[in-house]
């Protein structure tokens, strides 16, 4: 069985008083395990930061409870810590140290640790040792946050945004490196924007909505939640001459489908896209109508993601 790292159960947060106050975390539950990658999705506001914060025992939980490698995180805070690594949103640094004396500085912090040479290596920074922080480009600092929380050869990484301010190549340069990092064993948590890189890094997904959990599990298990599109556009003929929507006595087939219309382009939604395309094809042939700028999208990440961000589910969540 695969060992558990993470174990968080029906973790609150409130800010402010008990009557008056906003509960930005409702009761979240989810494990992570070793050498596994698992991402925190939601729009600002969802309650991830405020997540994060009680896992990596920077606060204390409200309610429920949290375990990082066995223990309580802010409670046994001095055996965790050196075992984690961080990187936040946004590190701060002092502006007038150079690369080297920050990192230099962070060492001094810990017990065990990379070479800072090894630590500056990874994140491409070695050749910028004597630059001054205040002189880094945006993308350079955010590779130097990932260099410190590298540091200390974490079990368990959380990664706040790692790829915000990078160019694209920087960035996948940077996924290089976290699939490295999990090939090692080492148990990542992670939040990004880019849904693309939580595809492409994540084992699990959890998308976050007014402080819960909304849905979760592998990136195609939430997509195929939702239903696949096939759209096109009818010709002229087919139109209203008024206002060139498309007419009513145009009969479109009796799919086990649902049918929009805007202007000439029509969207269909369907959870059995091989056979609706078949038989709206079929259908098109039989009548010589051409479908044009025929486009066919399976459900994906970024329609759960949206779908969940709409708040279609929220009424559902309000007790």
């Amino acid at each position: 069985m695969t060992e558990t790292i993470i174990d968080v159960d029906g973790l609150r947060r409130r800010y402010g008083g008990t009557d008056d106050g906003f509960e930005a975390v409702r009761g979240v539950s989810f494990t992570v395990h070793k050498g596994e990658l698992f991402a925190l999705l939601g729009t600002n506001g969802a309650g991830k930061t405020s997540t994060l914060e009680m896992i990596e025992g920077l606060a204390p939980a409200g309610a429920g409870s949290v375990a990082v490698l066995g223990r309580d995180p802010y409670i046994d805070r001095a055996d965790v810590r050196p075992r984690i690594g961080i990187m936040l949103q946004e590190g701060g640094f002092p502006s007038d140290l150079t690369v080297a004396e920050m990192a230099m500085m962070w060492a001094g912090m810990m017990a065990d640790h990379r070479p800072i040479s090894e630590a500056l290596e990874v994140v491409d920074l070695g050749s910028r040792t004597d630059v001054k922080i205040r002189a880094l480009s945006g993308g350079e600092r955010r590779r130097l946050d990932l260099a410190l929380a590298l540091m200390g050869r974490p079990d368990v990484l959380f990664l706040d945004e790692p790829t915000t301010g990078l160019d694209p190549q920087s960035r996948r340069a940077a996924w290089e490196l976290i699939r490295g990092l999990l090939d090692d064993g080492t148990t990542i948590v992670l939040t990004t924007h880019y849904l693309e890189e939580a595809e492409e890094l994540a084992d699990r997904i959890a998308i976050m909505d007014a402080g819960r959990i909304v849905t979760s599990g592998t990136a195609a298990e939430i997509a195929a939640a939702h239903p696949a599109r096939i759209s096109f556009e009818l010709d002229d003929a087919l139109l209203r001459a008024d206002d060139g929507a498309v007419s009513p006595r145009v009969q479109l087939p009796p799919l086990n489908a649902q049918f929009h219309t805007t202007g000439r382009r029509v969207t269909v939604h369907t959870d059995e896209v091989q056979q609706t395309l078949t038989d709206l094809l079929g259908w098109a042939n039989e009548r010589g109508i051409a479908l044009t700028g025929l486009n066919v999208r399976s459900g994906s990440l970024e329609q759960a993601f949206l779908a969940v961000a709409s708040g279609e589910h929220r009424e559902e969540i309000t007790a």
